[in-house]
């Protein structure tokens, strides 16, 4: 487009604009409401179950981890001493800085005697899930390896409703009786 005045040009300019910032009003971004009761009630129901699966593979649920009868809850019942919070941290054994995914797949291999889980599988997803859940509340301390720190005490056992599995030593109904 030529324009022959500057004033001829300026009228433009300004109709451009005009119509530029009624097209950004027009498709701007509303600000989402917070979510509805019934909409958080879903997400933790979610959650939980991702949590319920997760804990469930910690307690052997999954038999290609492990070859030796050896779960994560030998080493680490409920979480314990797993401190999920400190992660990403170096690992003497491994020898580098490494995220959490990385210590349970190590740990599935190496005193499990297992196969490891693929580290962007939903399995993989569940079991870091379960860990962090426990330690909902703890101080985040990326890189802590000079103290260990226990799960949040929770009064109702696991933490979160939980009927038993079946599977492993939990074969009776969780504490809550969920």
């Amino acid at each position: 487009m030529k324009c022959d005045t500057k004033r001829a040009c300026a009228g433009i300019g300004a109709v451009i604009l005009v119509g530029a910032l009624s097209l950004l009003a027009k498709n701007a971004a509303v600000a989402r409401e917070p979510y509805t009761k019934e909409e958080l009630a879903e997400q933790e129901k979610a959650l939980l179950a991702v949590v319920d699966h997760g804990r469930d593979l910690w307690h052997g649920s999954k038999s290609s981890m492990s070859t030796n009868g050896l779960a994560c809850g030998n080493c680490h019942p409920d979480a314990a001493a797993s401190n999920p919070q400190t992660f990403p941290k170096f690992q003497a054994d491994l020898g580098r800085v490494i995220p959490l995914r990385e210590m349970i797949n190590w740990c599935i291999t190496t005193p499990q005697a297992g196969k490891p889980l693929d580290v962007n599988s939903d399995d993989m997803i569940a079991m870091e899930a379960y860990a962090f859940y426990l330690y909902r509340g703890k101080q985040i301390a990326p890189g802590l390896a000079t103290e260990q720190t226990s799960p949040v005490v929770v009064k109702s056992g696991t933490g979160y409703p939980k009927k038993g599995s079946g599977i492993g030593y939990d074969k009776s109904p969780g504490p809550t009786g969920n």
